[in-house]
């Protein structure tokens, strides 16, 4: 709970001011046992009846200025609590969004969910009501207590004989019912991450008439989340009722003792009401003590699961003195670099030189490496050895908002929001016009398909580009990169769903660009790489051959193999080649 101290800190005013407002409502609240006590002793034993009417005006000004204050601590404590949590989930976010990419390789998004959202409201359920109401309890004991012992420190003692055991009760309470919450809240993550995962996955679940199968493996899931409540309820329901009984039990002893020193004559009733009075200050902070634990609980084991995120130290961030360059030029150089995915090496030893303008063309098979090598330019990964120079520059050591700035990334994981098409397309350039989107789109032969939808650019389009073609979305995604205008334009499978028509005037747009960036382009058609200035060809992780189209050609080896199998039905491949 450190760290949720720490954003508690930064609102101290707004601590001062519910903390006074308790104080000075307990300090009158104070006086009420005893204005009953004298109500009951002078004014009807008495009959001093003068008295009455200040009694009650005094009852009346204390519950008045009560309601008051109180309004004044909840409402400071829930704006407390609100800023607490809006902070908190602000910061869990930047936070996630500095991690690095590995970090997600291994992290399911419904976990990140549910520390966003159900750990952060139960650490804001813990600042909003749990700490304020178990620091009042606390006043309200030890006042009372004091009160009590100045009053008849025989019968105080008597209220004392309970207590070691209500504490016995609440710590037993408190390590089993956080076992118990720290359990419910890792088994919630992974409900949540089954529910995104068969939502967003719906469509493939239909398709495959799995919707029984993922029913019941939910079913599954949720009965253990039942069975992990019903846990805690036991724990819950074991301890509670003890601690009610022994917090009653407290009032009958008191109760039973005071007749005993009004029978003899040492207290008055109204000092024996009186103290029941402050008997009930004493009560109510125990019975308030399985709520508070169990409240306390809850929260201690989220605060854990957002401080086990917030630790999480990025591997990829800034040195200490980053490189800003005025401008990325676009010159890429890789120096024996190798990289690996725990112990297994999936690139070895990869020398490759891009001058800015260049296209490179990357080709291998499934597992080759061609997308981790590209995920090197941007540090989204780091090299395990060797180094990446972006202008003569190692990449880590220049300021990595300037560098992925001056990279537009088109990944083979197409991924639009649930935006207008327009917006989705300004995600490239904050600041775009209209005219300067449309000629995005132009350019990225998306200009017609777009202009024929009923709203235009306004379309809204579904989750993850649902409602659109796989053509369309790849489209849409290279118009958001080709609006950016970096130096370095990364195409990742960026064509693989365009006809071979739509994929030729697309690649010639690019070359025809007025200011060509340097450009990286993974493909499996030859008919996307064939124009590149170099071609290289990998094969577990290294480069086993490389240079222009014609040069491959003519070396008759696993790129040759790739263009016969794709030109198979064409005549005099041999002459071609020739």
């Amino acid at each position: 709970m450190k760290n949720v101290l720490r954003y508690v800190k930064k609102y101290r005013i707004f601590v001062v001011i519910p903390f006074a407002s308790m104080i000075i409502s307990i300090a009158l609240d104070m006086f009420n046992p005893y204005l009953i006590g004298i109500m009951i002793d002078r004014v009807l034993k008495k009959e001093e009846f003068e008295l009455l009417g200040k009694v009650l005006l005094g009852i009346g000004i204390i519950t008045f200025s009560r309601t008051i204050l109180g309004y004044i601590r909840e409402f400071t404590f829930d704006y407390l609590s609100t800023r607490v949590s809006i902070e908190l989930k602000r910061d869990i976010f930047n936070h996630i969004q500095s991690l690095p990419f590995s970090y997600f390789d291994r992290m399911n998004t419904g976990e990140l969910m549910s520390r966003i959202g159900e750990d952060v409201d139960n650490v804001w359920r813990a600042v909003g009501f749990g700490i304020g109401l178990a620091i009042e309890n606390t006043i309200y004991f030890i006042t009372a207590f004091a009160i009590l012992f100045s009053m008849n420190w025989k019968l105080a003692l008597v209220s004392l004989i309970t207590m070691p055991f209500l504490a016995i009760l609440a710590m037993r309470l408190e390590k089993k019912i956080g076992k118990a919450y720290e359990d419910i809240s890792d088994h919630v993550a992974v409900l949540n991450t089954t529910a995104q995962e068969n939502i967003a996955g719906v469509r493939l679940v239909k398709a495959f008439a799995r919707e029984k199968h993922e029913i019941l493996k939910f079913l599954e899931l949720n009965k253990t989340n039942y069975n992990l409540n019903m846990k805690q309820a036991n724990v819950w329901g074991k301890f509670f009722p003890a601690i009610e009984f022994i917090s009653n039990l407290c009032v009958v002893m008191v109760i039973s003792a005071g007749g005993l020193f009004v029978a003899g004559g040492s207290m008055s009733i109204g000092e024996l009401v009186s103290f029941n009075g402050y008997i009930w200050m004493l009560i109510w902070p125990m019975r308030m003590i399985g709520w508070l634990t169990n409240l306390i609980a809850q929260a201690s084991a989220s605060a854990k699961k957002i401080e086990n995120i917030m630790s999480i130290v990025p591997e990829i961030k800034d040195s200490d003195n980053p490189v800003v360059p005025e401008k990325i030029q676009g010159n890429v150089v890789f120096e024996n670099v190798s990289f690996k995915y725990g112990e297994e090496y999936v690139l070895k030893n990869i020398n490759l030189s891009a001058k800015a303008g260049n296209t490179i063309a990357i080709m291998g098979t499934t597992g080759s490496g061609k997308t981790s090598l590209i995920n090197l330019i941007g540090r989204y990964y780091d090299v395990c050895e060797g180094r990446v120079l972006v202008d003569g520059c190692d990449v880590r050591d220049i300021h990595l908002e300037t560098l992925r700035n001056s990279i537009s990334l088109v990944s083979q994981d197409v991924f639009l929001f649930s935006e207008s098409i327009a917006e989705n397309v300004r995600l490239g350039k904050e600041n775009a016009t209209f005219e300067e989107i449309k000629e995005a789109c132009r350019e990225a032969c998306a200009h017609e398909f777009i202009e024929e939808l009923e709203d235009g650019y306004d379309t809204v389009i579904g989750e993850r580009g649902i409602g659109l073609s796989g053509g369309q979305k790849q489209r849409i995604s290279i118009a958001r990169a080709l609006i950016k205008d970096a130096s370095i334009l990364i195409l990742d499978d960026a064509t693989s769903a365009l006809d071979m028509e739509t994929e030729y005037q697309l690649l010639k747009n690019l070359n025809n660009r007025q200011r060509k960036a340097t450009t990286f382009i993974i493909a499996h058609r030859i008919s996307a790489v064939k124009n590149a200035d170099e071609i290289i060809f990998l094969e577990n992780g290294e480069i086993v051959e490389r240079g222009t189209h014609q040069e491959l050609l003519n070396l008759r080896g696993r790129y040759y193999e790739v263009y016969c199998e794709q030109f198979k039905d064409f005549e005099n491949i041999q002459q071609e080649v020739i």
